[in-house]
């Protein structure tokens, strides 16, 4: 989908003010708020714009441990493994990767012990063959979109 100058004008508001009203994001950009509602309709419609939640802490709730766990799957088993970790709580991510594994998932545990429980349980699934876990020990670069959007908004400009 094809991003504008406005589209990316409108996803950095949204990111910077994620609490502002849509009457007070057409003010800010200048633009009717039909217009606004138009083009957020369209992002949302194409997938550009994929929820509008707030952003949650695991450490805030109890979980300060993050750790990655690969885990390598039984040929044949992907889709029974990938539907059983949506019943983990404690899993917040999960991915089909290529390379050392075959699902990779962000876990956020209470502490190592819980981690290791968590694992356990993982392991007990059929068609999980092992895991490989790595533990952060530290947030380097939290989550971001607002480069990527700019990236994206100076390419729609210089084409």
């Amino acid at each position: 989908m094809a991003v504008d100058e406005l589209d990316t004008r409108i996803l950095r508001l949204l990111i910077e003010q994620p609490r502002t009203s849509v009457r007070e994001y057409a003010r800010i950009l200048g633009v009717a708020r039909g217009t606004l509602q138009a083009r957020l309709d369209r992002l949302e419609r194409t997938g550009v714009i994929t929820g509008t939640g707030p952003v949650i802490s695991p450490a805030a709730l109890g979980h300060p441990v993050l750790a990655f766990v690969h885990i390598e799957v039984t040929q044949g088993y992907l889709d029974e493994v990938g539907d059983a970790l949506a019943a983990v709580p404690e899993i917040i991510e999960a991915f089909s990767i290529t390379g050392g594994g075959d699902l990779l998932t962000r876990v956020a545990a209470r502490d190592n012990a819980h981690l290791e429980d968590v694992i356990q349980r993982l392991i007990r699934f059929p068609g999980v063959v092992r895991t490989r876990t790595e533990v952060a020990l530290r947030e380097r670069v939290a989550h971001r979109l607002l480069p990527l959007v700019e990236s994206v908004g100076r390419a729609a400009r210089t084409s």
